[in-house]
């Protein structure tokens, strides 16, 4: 058993490998029990710091948010262009699935449920924030003249989205992450291609 650590610390963990676990284990069959061996914990112990098993896949959507959103803005400070922006942030989001193969994992599951519920709203939280960073960087593409002004942004961001979701998909079902980065270079050169030429 593991040393008595700060509650925050500990919560950390636990979401942690709620996250590791989903690499490998379809989120719907994870349970306490496995949360609680992987951190090297009692599953009482586990309780203490989670009050139910959707409070830890709650944190740990809020985890994948807070970290991939951070991830994605800083991505964006550091370009040098509209277009350069949106080229690193789909590469960032890319090189975070690729390290963090689990969160995907969590959000394909909780997007398939039939009702709404907190981890699902974590979700939704998140990917309102992802679609609006996407459309102030297509505003300003066409405002610098980077992008054309008859760009639709709503559908490009629709299809940004979409583009890397499928490429998560297909890693999933290779069970490699890590074939992504070649194959999403190419397939952001066809993107880029298409919102530049957009009618």
């Amino acid at each position: 058993m593991q040393t008595r650590l700060p509650t925050e610390e500990r919560q950390a963990e636990i979401v942690s490998a709620a996250i590791t676990l989903a690499q490998h284990i379809s989120p719907v069959s994870i349970t306490t029990g496995d949360i609680a061996t992987a951190v090297g914990l009692s599953q009482g112990a586990v309780f203490k710091h989670f009050p139910t098993k959707e409070a830890i896949w709650v944190a740990s959507m809020q985890w994948v948010r807070e970290r991939l959103l951070a991830k994605l803005d800083e991505a964006t400070r550091e370009a040098t262009s509209a277009v350069l922006a949106l080229e690193a942030v789909f590469r960032a989001h890319v090189a975070f699935v690729i390290e963090h193969p689990g969160a995907p994992r969590i959000i394909f599951h909780e997007l398939q449920q039939p009702t709404d519920s907190p981890v699902k709203q974590e979700v939704r939280a998140m990917l309102q924030a992802y679609r609006q960073l996407l459309l102030n960087q297509f505003e300003a593409g066409i405002k610098l003249g980077e992008l054309p002004t008859r760009l639709n942004p709503e559908a490009a961001a629709t299809l940004f989205v979409g583009i890397v979701q499928g490429l998560v998909m297909q890693s999933m079902l290779t069970g490699n992450p890590a074939a992504m980065k070649t194959q999403a270079d190419a397939v952001f050169v066809i993107y880029l291609r298409g919102i530049r030429a957009a009618a």
